[in-house]
């Protein structure tokens, strides 16, 4: 192996050579580069050996904390039997046992699960599947062709995903290649889109929501939705009932529910997936991120057996879901997923982590009272941070004064990595984040609003 290159070498590279995700370059180079050569537990290490609290469990992901030895050893353990083979009309042991594991583990009706590569990759599938599904069922239903999804909703990054979506700032830029999607109002309750108030609205918006549901009843092959939790929009939370009720419109309307729990799922909401909390089974459930415990690639997209008999046939009818990609149930990605939920089962996380997540809540309160947060969102260990300028009138921070950039910067000077989305700061820490590791986040991030927004 190679010697790293000293530090200065490695920024001058990076600064030459990678292109970041979500990241404005001409800004990025403005500082000195974070670069992380190794990790342990809640916490990263840059190659010039300061240590950073990973508030964002490495973009959500990284669930139980890095270089957990189990899922180090399954992973080396799987590369002396194989790395990876297709599931193209081949088997592979890993991919088998998980598909049973998460079958199990599901809400109840989905029982055949799909694999691909990342959470954009499990939503193109399921919108495919619902889509072939309409055109293929008996009797067919070809006329079912558009989806609905929600405004202010993120369902990945691929053409596909980005139809659904409703963030402008991310998708307006490639609306000429997009396919026709409806969107519906999501409850944004601190800036509601009906300017209404929670509770006394009696959550006006589902009015909405089936009034276009309704007209559009006849051609809709799907609603897709992010239960409980608007992750990239800023962590919205949905009121209490919001996902049942739309549960129950799809149904009254014969639709499709696919439920994107690429971001919610695996504990970070306080239960395995979102849906549980409101005894929701959608027809097709997306998962990716934390399915792994954060180690490699993976996704999945959960389907019941209607549909998944609407492409049952004989091969002459052509019915085959002609989908497909080349690392497809990596036996790598699927060796660490079983491990990650021999963690979950063994050490009862899910249990450990009621405590943790009230104390998360009593800890956020220091930070409501500063004059420049408007509202914090907490769903789990999901949190959102909202800065406004004024917070009587809720005028928000102008973009270009990148107040949340600003307030990022100042956490990882004081050793906590966090995120913004836009006047929003982000932290969703791994599930094994203990008490003082808490206190230790929240306190940096009260500190760095109060920093760079003033007291």
């Amino acid at each position: 192996m190679n010697e790293t290159p000293p530090h200065k070498i490695l920024c001058e590279w990076d600064r030459r050579y990678v292109w970041h995700p979500f990241t404005q370059m001409k800004q990025y180079e403005e500082i000195e580069p974070l670069i992380v050569e190794r990790a342990e537990g809640a916490f990263l290490y840059d190659t010039k050996g300061n240590q950073y609290l990973d508030g964002v469990s490495s973009l959500w992901v990284n669930v139980h904390g890095h270089r957990r030895p189990e899922i180090d050893q399954a992973i080396r353990e799987q590369l002396d039997r194989v790395a990876h083979s297709t599931l193209l009309g081949i088997a592979g042991v890993p991919s088998i046992l998980l598909a049973k594991r998460l079958v199990d583990l599901a809400p109840p009706g989905l029982d055949h699960v799909f694999y691909s590569d990342n959470g954009a990759t499990a939503v193109e599938v399921a919108l495919k599947m619902a889509y072939q599904y309409w055109q293929q069922k008996s009797p067919p239903e070809p006329e079912r062709n558009i989806f609905l999804s929600f405004t202010n909703a993120y369902h990945g990054d691929t053409i596909g995903s980005v139809s659904v979506g409703g963030i402008d700032l991310f998708h307006a830029v490639y609306r000429p290649l997009l396919f026709r999607v409806i969107h519906a109002p999501y409850p944004y309750c601190y800036r509601c889109p009906l300017n209404r108030e929670y509770p006394s609205c009696e959550m006006a918006c589902l009015g909405e929501v089936e009034k276009i549901i309704s007209e559009h009843s006849a051609h809709l092959a799907g609603v897709i939705i992010e239960p409980l939790v608007q992750g990239a929009a800023g962590m919205i939370t949905a009121p209490k009932g919001f996902l049942r009720i739309v549960r129950e419109l799809c149904d009254k309307y014969r639709t499709l529910l696919i439920a994107d729990e690429v971001a919610t799922g695996f504990g970070k909401t306080g239960t395995m997936f979102a849906c549980e909390q409101e005894k929701v089974s959608p027809d097709l459930l997306t998962l990716a991120k934390g399915l792994t415990g954060g180690y490699l690639p993976l996704a999945a997209t959960l389907a019941t057996e209607e549909i998944y008999r609407a492409f049952y046939a004989d091969y002459r009818e052509q019915k085959t879901f002609f989908h497909g990609h080349s690392y497809t149930g990596n036996a790598l990605g699927c060796a660490a997923a079983l491990a990650s939920l021999d963690i979950f089962e063994r050490e009862k996380t899910l249990d450990s982590l009621k405590g943790r997540i009230e104390y998360l809540a009593d800890l956020l309160e220091s930070i409501q009272s500063l004059p420049h947060v408007g509202d914090i969102r907490q769903c789990g260990i999901m949190v959102g941070i909202e800065m406004v300028r004024d917070k009587r009138t809720k005028e928000p921070y102008p973009w270009e004064e990148a107040i949340g950039v600003k307030v990022t910067r100042e956490a990882r000077r004081r050793g906590v990595v966090i995120r913004p989305l836009g006047n929003v700061m982000i932290f969703m820490p791994p599930l094994c984040i203990n008490d003082e590791q808490l206190e230790y986040l929240v306190t940096v991030t009260k500190e760095s609003i109060q920093s760079v927004c003033g007291d």
